[in-house]
């Protein structure tokens, strides 16, 4: 209750406007994108919370020192070490496994610094937990932000990243120049 009352003051006060569609209707994996600015962490808590979404995100473990680390968690912050992004997959993958409900969110185009391919950490998060995706987007082009639809993969890489692709193109981030075409360097590993 606080937390959409929270949200809905922000929406009030933000130069975005919240466009979106409804909020998935099972446990998803929600993709931030294109993350190129601290300030896609409180669209996102935004859209999350007055859409009434328990969601989870992964931050680097420094994000959880000191005195930050009870406020990151309460905020579904959950720790990670990146030098084993395979040890991350399967930390989710086990904690949806053991029953936890919620959206995960994940930034595939990495810490919001230039790089040439997003990560595959969703795709696979949602492949073992057998979880859709949904498409969360920033457009500073339109001033809009809020979710897209929630697509099942199909198991084909590059089929499925071209539905992804069609819908983040023209969507650039509040930083422009860091905007990253959602592509993953592993697509062709995959098929």
């Amino acid at each position: 209750m606080i937390r959409r009352l929270i949200a809905r003051g922000f929406w009030r006060l933000s130069p975005y406007t919240l466009a979106t569609e409804p909020a998935p209707s099972r446990p998803t994996v929600l993709l931030g994108a294109p993350h190129t600015s601290n300030w896609d962490f409180p669209l996102m808590l935004a859209i999350a919370w007055r859409l009434g979404i328990h969601v989870r995100w992964l931050g680097k473990h420094s994000l959880f020192a000191g005195w930050r680390g009870p406020i990151m968690r309460a905020l579904g912050g959950i720790p990670v070490d990146r030098s084993d992004p395979s040890r991350i997959v399967a930390q989710v993958v086990a904690r949806v496994h053991a029953g936890e409900s919620f959206g995960i969110v994940v930034t595939p185009d990495g810490t919001r610094g230039a790089h040439e391919h997003w990560k595959s950490g969703f795709y696979r998060i949602a492949t073992e937990a057998g979880m859709p995706v949904t498409l969360g987007f920033v457009d500073s082009a339109t001033k809009t932000t809020g979710l897209g639809p929630t697509i099942d993969l199909t198991g084909d890489v590059a089929a499925d990243m071209d539905r992804i692709r069609a819908f983040y193109s023209g969507k650039v981030g509040i930083r422009p120049q860091l905007t990253v075409e959602p592509r993953l360097r592993e697509e062709r590993a995959f098929d």
